[in-house]
């Protein structure tokens, strides 16, 4: 019996972690093509250089994870409703 609990509680860490990973990945695209209409001449001096890419890679990611932040936090409280009634 404690066998199974265990299975079940790593399978579902599993699975958390699965999700967490892809709906993150997702949010970094989501938010790197989103990026892609912002004008970083105006505040870079050459936004193509290797310097300027990096930063609009690393504002993806930023941007990205407080996006999958929001929505996995808002999927657990989702999750947690049952709990009221």
């Amino acid at each position: 019996m404690n066998q199974f609990w265990d299975s079940e509680l790593t399978r579902s860490a599993g699975t958390s972690g699965l999700v967490s990973m892809i709906v993150s990945l997702f949010c970094v695209v989501l938010s790197w093509w989103a990026l892609q209409n912002l004008k970083l001449d105006l505040v870079i001096r050459y936004p193509k250089s290797p310097q300027g890419r990096l930063l609009h890679l690393l504002l993806a990611i930023v941007l990205g994870h407080f996006v999958a932040g929001f929505l996995l936090d808002y999927l657990s409280w989702t999750g947690l409703i049952r709990y009221m009634f």
